[in-house]
């Protein structure tokens, strides 16, 4: 038995439209499952010594990480983890160049969680379908003795009560990475509801499934000792966490001096508007709320029944008498949309004057309902998985054609940070919280925004300053050697047992 097996857990980035891989000078949204697998991976297993390094492709500014994967030193053990549908290309392209040297190899993450990968079994990479607690043991075990299986967790997607868990923060050379010192934290994991276009009741479950109040706690201890300054609870619905007011009154109570940010859904406004006071009293500096649309039938097409665009406006008024920012993000190119429509929407937003807005069109995510209606229907004509990231047209729309999405969605954004409304927003902003640096951020991320629609990048893409490095072209080679693809056919989705759903 080898006595120190070396785990790389490599976060990948994806291929933009250039085909170089998206990276950036610094990042904005840290990833939290490196983190997570992190605090989930023992010192020792058995006899032997583990050594991890974690690794966030989208911030790494040089190519030095590769050569963990080109040169191999003793037992190794490459794991691709959160592997998204646009992230699926590349995370096998660096499987294949980590199993080429000699190193064992898993992709796991929703893509492998909610899509057939059958075709890709057996030729040397593992895939993983259910959530790392209920796999990840077997796998270092497996990869200690050098017996890798080709596929780890077909029995069962996800554990009935999630693994209670202290989260290890970042090192202080990974947080640099970051425009600010932030860390991703899963207090809780699952989604009541059912939106035909969304992947987390696949990937997750409908039953909210929560962390111990004092795991997280001791998690936000470390964090701080670590130097975070912000938190993102990254669970769906924060809202819906059964324990959630005594989370939140134990982190008042402990106050620990970091903001936080939270997901929540637009049932905050109406019957879990009591917890907004709450929310700002625990530190909460900001509140992501999937609005997607303000048309009561398009929601309900896409089962987002919770939704009620009446109400948009009274969260927005909550979350700023209790000194919240609202993130409203926004959905464009549902089936039916016209480019009225849209612009009206924008107006709509512009009227409730959120904080923050982001927007993508609608894209039919491997693995989602909303994925099988529309392959089934013949209407999904892009065949790269890059693409299929929210920020491209990849369905034939009954109304809209691909340059019309493309130019409507950076139109939203230029419209919404125009010069005179960031300029008044900041303004009222810094009045009310005197506090200039509040003043300059507005204003920063108005500019950061207009320049990045000018350049057609999706200012949400991951962070600052674009750094092109390796392409593609360099690795369709050992792609089609391995997997016989050059772009992998589109998958059918995995279906949900009975006992599952």
């Amino acid at each position: 038995m080898t006595s120190t097996l070396r785990v790389i857990l490599l976060k990948p980035s994806k291929y933009g439209i250039n085909g170089y891989v998206e990276r950036f000078w610094k990042g904005f949204i840290p990833n939290s499952t490196l983190p997570f697998m992190r605090s989930l991976t023992p010192e020792k297993v058995d006899d032997c010594r583990v050594e991890v390094i974690p690794i966030d492709e989208y911030v790494q500014s040089d190519l030095e990480y590769l050569k963990l994967l080109q040169n191999i030193q003793g037992p190794t053990l490459v794991a691709l983890i959160g592997v998204q549908s646009h992230q699926f290309h590349r995370a096998l392209d660096l499987a294949a160049l980590a199993h080429r040297n000699g190193a064992h190899v898993v992709i796991g993450g929703p893509h492998p969680m909610t899509c057939d990968t059958s075709m890709l079994q057996n030729r040397g990479i593992s895939f993983a379908l259910a959530e790392a607690e209920l796999v990840w043991p077997t796998i270092l075990r497996d990869a200690i003795r050098g017996e890798m299986k080709p596929v780890y967790g077909s029995q069962e997607r996800w554990q009935q009560e999630l693994e209670a868990r202290v989260t290890l923060p970042p090192s202080p050379r990974d947080l640099k990475r970051y425009v600010m010192p932030m860390l991703g934290l899963y207090p809780a994991r699952g989604c009541p509801f059912n939106c035909n276009f969304c992947a987390i009741t696949k990937i997750a479950g409908r039953r909210i499934r929560t962390h111990p109040v004092d795991i997280t706690l001791q998690s936000l201890r470390a964090a701080r000792e670590a130097g975070v300054k912000l938190i993102m609870f990254t669970s769906d619905n924060f809202n819906k966490i059964p324990e959630v007011e005594h989370l939140l009154e134990a982190i008042a109570r402990e106050d620990l001096g970091m903001k936080f940010f939270v997901q929540c859904d637009t049932q905050i406004g109406t019957r879990d508007r009591h917890l907004i006071p709450l929310l700002a009293k625990a530190g909460c500096f900001q509140m992501f709320l999937g609005i997607e649309s303000f048309d009561r039938d398009t929601l309900k097409a896409a089962r987002k029944f919770q939704n009620r665009p009446e109400h948009y406006a009274e969260i927005v008024r909550l979350c700023r008498a209790n000194g919240i920012a609202t993130h409203f993000s926004n959905i464009i190119g549902f089936p039916g949309d016209t480019e009225e429509q849209i612009k009206y929407h924008l107006a709509q937003v512009q009227a409730l004057n959120p904080s923050v807005v982001s927007c993508y069109i609608l894209t039919p995510i491997p693995g989602t309902d909303q994925y099988d209606d529309f392959l089934e229907q013949g209407l999904i004509y892009e065949k790269n998985l890059d693409r299929f990231d929210g920020t491209w047209s990849t369905w034939v729309h009954d109304r809209l054609g691909p340059p019309q999405l493309r130019k409507l969605l950076f139109r939203f954004y230029r419209d919404f940070y125009n010069v005179g409304d960031s300029l008044r927003h900041a303004w009222q902003d810094y009045v009310q919280s005197q506090n200039f640096s509040n003043f300059v951020s507005g204003m920063g991320n108005m500019l950061f925004v207009r320049w990045n629609s000018i350049k057609q990048f999706h200012p949400m893409s991951g962070g600052l300053w674009r750094i092109k490095l390796d392409h593609v072209k360099n690795y369709l080679d050992l792609r089609k050697k391995y997997f016989d693809f050059e772009l992998v056919p589109l998958p059918l989705s995995l279906t949900l047992r009975e006992s599952e759903d």
